[in-house]
């Protein structure tokens, strides 16, 4: 009310003494409704402009909160807010995938286990009943499912410190070198055997890197295995390592085959737990989460893998360390 009598009086003071208008009834009964409606106007513009955004948002926040991720902020292009939603956005997104993926974990790794369970189970209750004997062949088939699981629950255990930061690390400083020639020791034969060319090739000879030889050298076999399994015969796998000119990392590793390669659709969900290519699961011995447990031991060495692929063309990984 002061500041709408003041303006009132001012207005009045500038007609009187420029314009010689005294109709101070005018001024009195005229002048606030102006106030008011410029201020009414004002402020409905900053309300579109901030408040509603805002709104939005903390709306979207509200229903995150009680857990639902479907929730997204309508997007404005003319918006001043449109970066913020957009970002908000797409962190509701990644949420919304994370929280699909602990609802799939359940299921996947109760589908993993329900086989070799059944397996051993039917074979137990065959020997018992009578129907089969006791043999070797029954007894190696329950052993093996055996390890199947066991391999099963140190791979989840495994992943599990890796995410969480707990997994022990023993980094030493090695020779590449050393490296790549347990690794052609290990799998020359196994690719020569099915027809594939298995080539390792350093571009320093001499060149050292610091980190865990036993963990690193899981992770290439690992790709390595992946690469001869989808890579038909004739093919070729290139492992290649060489340093990296500046920047926080010195080391980069190439494996690179020539194989049936990933979907685009696929290429995203590769490093996700349980993620296979073969939807129906027939090759019991790869469980899913080799590359999983690739990525988070890369990362628990502050190194970085990234993959390249196209369908029919082959795929690239590319460890950074």
């Amino acid at each position: 009310m002061l500041f709408i009598g003041g303006v009132s009086a001012l207005l009045y003071w500038a007609f009187t003494e420029y314009s010689g208008i005294r109709n101070i009834w005018l001024l009195v009964c005229g002048a606030p409704f102006v106030v008011i409606f410029l201020a009414f106007f004002t402020v409905s513009r900053l309300y579109m402009r901030f408040g509603r955004p805002m709104e939005q948002i903390f709306s979207a926040i509200d229903s995150i909160a009680e857990g639902d991720l479907s929730v997204r902020v309508k997007e404005n292009n003319s918006d001043m807010f449109s970066e913020l939603v957009k970002r908000f956005n797409k962190m509701v997104e990644e949420l919304e995938r994370a929280d699909q993926q602990r609802r799939n974990l359940t299921a996947d790794i109760a589908h993993e286990l329900r086989t070799p369970l059944h397996i051993i189970q039917g074979n137990l209750e065959g020997v018992v009943d009578g129907v089969y004997q006791p043999t070797p062949e029954h007894i190696n088939s329950a052993l093996d499912e055996t390890k199947l699981l066991a391999r099963l629950v140190d791979d989840l255990q495994t992943l599990a410190l890796a995410e969480s930061g707990g997994l022990p690390l023993h980094p030493t400083r090695f020779l590449l070198a050393d490296l790549t020639d347990d690794l052609a020791s290990s799998f020359s034969s196994q690719a020569a055997s099915r027809g594939i060319d298995l080539t390792f090739r350093l571009a320093d000879p001499k060149q050292e890197v610091t980190a865990d030889y036993d963990r690193l050298n899981q992770v290439l076999s690992n790709l390595i295995s992946n690469a001869l399994r989808h890579t038909p015969p004739g093919g070729q796998i290139s492992v290649e390592a060489g340093s990296i000119i500046g920047g926080e990392r010195s080391a980069r590793i190439t494996i690179k085959d020539s194989g049936e390669g990933i979907a685009p659709e696929n290429l995203p969900f590769i490093f996700d737990r349980f993620w296979r290519g073969d939807k129906s699961r027939r090759d019991r011995n790869n469980s899913g989460l080799g590359l999983a447990i690739s990525k988070q031991l890369i990362l628990a060495h502050k190194g970085t893998i990234e993959a390249e692929s196209e369908a029919g063309r082959g795929t690239t990984f590319i460890i950074e360390l």
